[in-house]
């Protein structure tokens, strides 16, 4: 092992007026197409409602819109049924089939049942008593609340420069922002809300939960489960004389597998609201090129990442407790909720719930080298592992674009901002800059629109500007 030295984007595309009008009169969508969308409105209701509290319009207004053209019609029209008691949500899109079900589970948040399947369909749950949020709340910062909002208003110019991200303008046509979070020396310097938001009101990761899932493959790295250069241990690779037997957990964090993938950032539809395994969709992808030697950006690759840590550990009960007992907890990190497909395995890849202050939680881990208290959570040097650029990187990256470590995105003066610079970053503006040099931390969430009609949220500039304002 060398030294410990974003769902596509396309998804949220906003359709041009010629695709809206071709959509108009397109024919109606398939069976599977319904499922699918069926799908995705059971589970984004089920996360938004039970995981975040939020209700069920703020939850339509802001994850139900800007989605899959193919899927926006019918996801707008397929009704939802909701049990608040039971906390499930039913989805009914063909008249003699099963509704799509979303199972809510405390600390796993909501599962899919499988097509066909329906609440009582056996579902993963975690064997483990949670922290006591009112006494872990009542902590100082950063393991609990207490002290926790800035002591002072921010500088002026910050103020300002914290207001603008909210004006949907500044920082990109098109972006919605619903918190800021920025950290200087270990403490919160300033922190806004959206109104509906706020501390302890989550959202959906996205991809940043790719990064979530390098601290908790770190973490197996140093309880001696995961070694990072041997083959990842992925049970449908073991068959003697399969070739994807030779991938790495580093080639899986580098998004370096060689696996063949529905595009840059992949569909996987199937397993994100389809219903369908992890063990079935993702092992399953045939090699077309050598392990480390491709970069491309790949959900699978965070999937398998994870499926071979429940395969090291051979125990499931210890598999989804591991992230809680042995990271989130560890850190204060009560509010985070990583989600599962019905067979048991984590969808770290997109499907995590967390809040700004959790997500500003695991950048001063970073910060700090692993310590946390004094107790070391992370490998030492596993903070300069996961900043280190990969062997194969971005296309873009040799001309001004962001480079890739292991699950992180790498910044630097080509973006405007110090070396050494990366970050935590996932679909419709989710962002956890590190910056090393400057001990500083910048958390900003959103529901941007991407593509024709929205530019999304300018990180980096915002990043930037972050720091300049610090020094006035």
């Amino acid at each position: 092992m060398r030294p410990f030295a974003p769902l596509a984007a396309a998804m949220m595309l906003a359709a041009p007026a010629a695709a809206q009008t071709d959509q108009q009169t397109a024919a109606p969508p398939d069976r599977h197409t319904l499922s699918l969308a069926a799908g995705y409105k059971a589970a984004f209701l089920c996360s938004g409602l039970f995981n975040a509290g939020l209700d069920r319009e703020t939850v339509a207004e802001d994850d139900l819109t800007r989605i899959y053209v193919e899927l926006r019609q019918p996801v707008q029209d397929l009704p939802a049924v909701i049990d608040r008691e039971a906390r499930t949500v039913s989805v009914a899109f063909a008249e003699d089939f099963p509704a799509r079900v979303a199972v809510w589970r405390p600390h796993l948040g909501c599962v899919q049942a499988p097509p066909g399947g329906n609440a009582d369909t056996p579902l993963p749950r975690v064997t483990v008593e949670g922290p006591d949020l009112a006494a872990t709340d009542a902590l100082p910062w950063p393991m609990g609340d207490a002290g926790a909002a800035p002591a002072a208003p921010p500088s002026p110019a910050l103020s300002a420069l914290v207001d603008s991200a909210f004006d949907r303008a500044s920082f990109g046509e098109g972006s919605e922002t619903t918190a800021v979070i920025v950290v200087k020396d270990g403490r919160i310097i300033a922190e806004q809300y959206r109104d509906g938001f706020g501390p302890h009101v989550s959202q959906r990761t996205w991809s940043v939960g790719k990064s979530l899932a390098a601290s908790v493959i770190g973490a197996a790295v140093m309880d001696g489960i995961i070694d990072v250069d041997a083959p990842a241990p992925v049970p449908e690779w073991r068959r003697d004389g399969d070739p994807r037997g030779a991938i790495t957990t580093e080639d899986l964090l580098h998004m370096a597998s060689g696996l063949w993938t529905e595009g840059p950032g992949n569909r996987t539809d199937d397993v994100y609201f389809g219903g369908t395994l992890v063990a079935e969709r993702s092992a399953g992808l045939p090699q077309e090129a050598m392990p480390g030697a491709r970069w491309r950006y790949a959900n699978n690759d965070t999937l398998l990442a994870m499926r071979g840590l429940r395969g090291a550990m051979n125990d499931d009960d210890r598999f989804l407790a591991y992230p809680f007992e042995r990271v989130f907890w560890k850190i204060g990190m009560t509010r985070t909720v990583p989600e599962t497909d019905w067979g048991g395995d984590f969808i770290f890849s997109s499907q995590v719930w967390t809040t700004a202050r959790d997500l500003a939680r695991l950048g001063l881990l970073y910060l700090n080298d692993g310590l946390w208290n004094g107790e070391r959570v992370l490998p030492q040097g596993w903070a300069d592992y996961v900043a280190t650029p990969a062997p194969a990187q971005p296309a873009n990256a040799a001309t001004g674009g962001a480079g890739y470590g292991a699950q992180f995105w790498l910044f630097g003066p080509d973006q405007d901002l110090p070396q050494g610079t990366y970050a935590a970053q996932g679909n419709r503006g989710q962002y956890l800059m590190i910056v090393p040099s400057r001990d500083v931390l910048i958390v900003r969430r959103g529901f941007d629109s991407v593509g024709p009609g929205g530019e999304g949220f300018d990180i980096a500039r915002f990043s930037a500007e972050v720091l300049s304002a610090l020094e006035d």
